[in-house]
């Protein structure tokens, strides 16, 4: 099997199992709205449900399940066909795009699941939060970080080349 292929199943699996396996214990081990301070002022474990998207975009719409459930199938798609178009030594694209990937499937399983998504990670400055996340979000962000990376280092390469 080839390279991107692993690295994309050990991820997501990886992703996925920790992402479900949190959404579940926040579920059963809390009230909804309750929170717990680990770091006073800055950071804390809030259990929140979010219908919208990112900031709770479409929360109300009465399309919005299909909506996020469609966008999300097509991204899914369109990251397998990216994957199976790498290059061999293209591992940190692999890696990236898994992590897009997993958190992409982590967040539909929830909407499948829910009708919403779960989110308890709550970074703030005393009273001035940013919107709750969870892991699979972390997934997606730190993946389009390290795509970011990866295409600056690529396009890098290619002027080396010429």
């Amino acid at each position: 099997m080839a390279f991107r292929y692993r690295i994309l199943l050990i991820v997501s699996f990886l992703v996925l199992v920790l992402d479900q396996a949190s959404k579940i214990f926040i579920d059963r081990s809390m009230m909804l709205h309750s929170s717990i301070p680990v770091i006073p002022n800055f950071f804390s474990i809030t259990y929140l449900r979010n219908r919208g998207a990112a900031f709770g975009i479409l929360a109300n719409s009465a399309y919005r399940l299909p909506f996020f459930l469609l966008v999300s199938a097509v991204a899914i798609c369109v990251i397998v066909v990216v994957i199976k178009k790498l290059r061999e030594d293209q591992k940190l694209a692999a890696a990236s795009l898994s992590l897009i990937f997993s958190g992409a499937l982590g967040n539909v399983i929830d909407r499948i699941r829910l009708g919403e998504v779960i989110d308890f990670l709550d970074a703030h400055w005393y009273n001035h939060h940013w919107p709750a996340f969870n892991i699979a979000d972390s997934a997606i962000c730190v993946g389009v970080f390290l795509l970011a990376i990866d295409m600056y280092l690529e396009e890098k390469r290619a002027k080396g080349k010429e």
